[in-house]
């Protein structure tokens, strides 16, 4: 890396951060709570996730051996949305109770599992929008300024004070639509990975109930 190259960079950045007035650090906060959110939801959704494939190997194995305490014990060992919900239906299965009561525990272990997995995620669609307000509010604060400048400037100095506010409006624009673009393009990501946990979520529960239901007979007390 080029050392000067980093330092006319940070230089670049810092002069446009001040060109761009208090509206910058609005601007800033959002930026700053954005990331907390994302970093957050990054690690979460590392520690809430299971490899599907090994676990429902697993479980259904050995549901078909009719082992439920196993297949708990084996849920409680790896505590994830998914898990959890298996677990909820595995109780009930084991419970003797009937098919609809497994559904039903599962579809509630759903809705309590989901919240975990969604977090802070539909704040980044809010930064984005405030960032963009934000940053067209520095931009008419700055043009404001620009014309009343020049307005009250002498001839000598009037270029001078046009191009002071248009670089505060236009540093403002750019700030707020960078942050604006990381949180909607974060919120995708995010919105993706949920969808899909909650999707295998469900699809495991309805095979697991199929499973359950067509092996009721092997289940151990």
């Amino acid at each position: 890396m080029n050392p000067t190259v980093t330092a006319d960079n940070m230089n670049f950045l810092q002069r446009a951060f001040a060109e761009g007035g208090f509206v910058m650090y609005i601007i800033a906060v959002i930026a700053i709570l954005a990331i907390i959110v994302i970093v957050d939801r990054l690690m979460k959704l590392k520690n809430l996730s299971v490899d599907k494939k090994e676990f429902t190997d697993q479980i259904f194995r050995m549901v078909v051996a009719g082992d439920l305490r196993q297949a708990v014990s084996f849920c409680d060992a790896r505590p994830a949305p998914l898990t959890n919900t298996v677990k909820a239906g595995l109780v009930q299965a084991m419970n003797k109770r009937p098919d609809e009561e497994i559904q039903v525990a599962m579809d509630a272990a759903v809705m309590r599992e989901m919240p975990k997995v969604e977090g802070w995620v539909s704040f980044l669609a809010v930064f984005g929008n405030i960032a963009v307000l934000a940053g067209l509010l520095g931009t008419i604060i700055g043009m404001i300024g620009s014309f009343r400048a020049v307005a009250a400037a002498d001839p000598a100095t009037k270029a001078l004070e046009l191009s002071k506010g248009i670089s505060h409006a236009l540093n403002c624009t750019a700030f707020g639509l960078g942050v604006a673009i990381t949180c909607i393009i974060a919120y995708g990501l995010f919105q993706h990975r949920i969808q899909k946990t909650e999707n295998e979520v469900v699809e495991t529960s309805m095979t697991l109930l199929n499973l359950v239901v067509a092996n009721r007979e092997k289940i151990r007390d």
